[in-house]
């Protein structure tokens, strides 16, 4: 069986297809196009027409792709919904969506605040409003594609959000999308809230890009692959999961290159430094997966507090421009040509002086024409090397939680712009295949489970404790898809809270295995 790993960048869609030894067959890059369907498509066929292989063959299909976050940046396609909130009369005082713009407020046809909710440690601070909920259900029948569901302290206890969506089902019908908070955000009921606000208004989006996908296969002959797609803590989910949750595919591309990078290079703890045409982001490798942010991500201008990736992301790139100062000093970027770097950098016969060329003049990489930048000075270009260099070297700094060196793994087609040997890297790797190290990464991704809970150590001893929600994580990837004898405990979380009555702790768990 065959796997085929489809990642979608803002230059380059890249295609892997990996064989069950997991060993790469062949790799396209085809250029991403202004419908992501079409750059899909076209990388696949190439991809295909390349291998020579038997479509039947393939086995499982997976995609990364960026389609949520454009959507919500540029504020297009977004699907017309409702909000509840569940916390009356604890959480009336901020009103959802209070700091959001009013281009994105817009979706959220109509809201609600009304009673229930529930204290920290379980207790009910009110009883739900099971008479208020239906009213307002009613209210919105017909105007809406999706209701967003939250409540004060759901990810403690989820009785209120459940029944609320059992009463939107019983009313707006069984097939309305719904969003409970609980699911999908950690503590903090606002930001919680938002994202629960933002993934219902991707539904139309991921049911767009879900069938599309799978439509696309379909077209090209890929008739018995299963298909995935790739969410932001390098793991997989089903198409059906993906209409649920399109806000989990959310900062999948560089968890992706992540993932490629560990498999590729058999580093498990390093730091990555995946580089674009534009952009460069950096993350970290822990126990083979991507280390999760410990602050809550700002999405198109919406605070939110569900899992992401910690990744910085500077503006460097192999089409950066690079210009000499007055003074004689020399910039690169943040502004670059794009996807147009092969019309106007000078190796490929164009008139601008970018990062690649730099690589090439300092033979670090040999790519188009070299004779055309012979004519570059030594000194200008090695000026130019020292700007890169020091861009990724503070980066570097800023992800590493100790001043010792670490490994550095890199990855990207822009990564011909940097050096074997960078300050604060214990060892540089750029292993085979290092230009589609996010296809890979999405094609060899496990599938996984996580339990979050705050557990008072006082009711329940802390080894039980760990034990149960350890357990609790193995069966939530097993239902999310893995083998159960491949799944292991690949992150622990028990953080103290002395704000909290009791020794009451956040045990967070997170276990992954190998895809059924």
């Amino acid at each position: 069986m065959y796997k085929l790993g489809i990642d979608v960048g803002g230059t380059n869609t890249d295609a892997v297809l990996i064989d069950e030894n997991l060993k790469v067959v062949a790799e396209v890059k085809h250029p991403t196009s202004g419908d992501i369907q079409e750059g899909i498509v076209g990388a696949v066929k190439q991809l295909l027409e390349l291998s020579g292989l038997d479509r039947s063959r393939i086995g499982q299909a997976m995609l990364g792709t960026t389609q949520c976050t454009n959507a919500i940046v540029e504020r297009k396609n977004l699907a017309p919904i409702a909000v509840l909130r569940i916390g009356a009369p604890a959480a009336v005082g901020i009103p959802p969506m209070t700091d959001w713009d009013d281009d994105l407020r817009k979706v959220v046809i109509a809201q609600k605040m009304i009673g229930g909710g529930f204290e920290h440690d379980g207790k009910e601070i009110a009883p739900f409003d099971e008479e208020a909920a239906r009213a307002f259900f009613r209210e919105i029948k017909g105007k809406v594609q999706s209701v967003a569901i939250s409540c004060v302290f759901s990810t403690v206890r989820n009785d209120h959000e459940v029944r609320a969506a059992e009463l939107c089902r019983e009313i707006l019908g069984q097939d309305m999308h719904i969003s409970l908070s609980g699911e999908i955000g950690s503590m903090g009921l606002i930001e919680r809230e938002n994202a629960a606000i933002l993934n219902s208004a991707l539904c139309q989006v991921a049911q767009q890009f879900t069938e599309g996908f799978a439509r696309s296969l379909a077209d090209l002959g890929v008739t018995g692959a299963a298909v995935y797609l790739s969410q932001n803590d390098g793991t997989l989910m089903t198409l059906d999961q993906a209409r649920r949750y399109p806000i989990l595919t959310i900062a999948c591309g560089p968890t992706n290159s992540i993932r490629g990078a560990s498999y590729l290079s058999k580093l498990e703890n390093a730091v990555v430094v995946d580089v674009g045409g534009t952009t460069t982001d950096l993350g970290v490798l822990q126990k083979g997966f991507p280390r999760e942010s410990s602050v809550g991500a700002t999405i198109g201008g919406v605070r939110t507090n569900f899992r992401m990736p910690d990744v910085l992301t500077i503006g460097l790139g192999g089409g950066s421009i690079v210009r000499e100062r007055e003074d004689g000093s020399v910039t690169v970027g943040p502004d670059s040509v794009g996807y147009r770097i092969t019309e106007k950098a000078l190796i490929f016969g164009g008139d601008t002086v970018t990062a690649t060329d730099i690589a090439v003049r300092l033979g670090l990489y040999d790519l188009g024409d070299k004779s055309k930048v012979a004519g570059l000075d030594e000194g200008f270009a090695r000026k130019a090397m020292e700007a890169i260099c020091r861009l990724v070297e503070d980066a570097l700094d800023a992800m590493k939680l100790s001043n010792e060196d670490v490994d550095v793994i890199l990855v990207g087609g822009g990564s011909i712009i940097l050096p074997e040997k960078l300050a604060g890297a214990k060892s540089v790797v750029k292993p085979a295949h290092f230009g589609t190290a996010n296809a890979i990464g999405s094609a060899i991704s496990k599938v996984s489970g996580t339990y979050e809970k705050l557990v008072d150590y006082e009711k329940v001893p802390r080894e039980e404790a760990l034990a149960q929600a350890k357990q609790e994580a193995i069966e939530m990837a097993v239902v999310a898809g893995a083998l159960r004898e491949t799944v292991e405990i690949i992150d622990v979380e028990d953080v103290p809270l002395a704000y909290y009555a009791g020794k009451t702790s956040r045990v967070k768990i997170k276990a992954a295995g190998d895809l059924g």
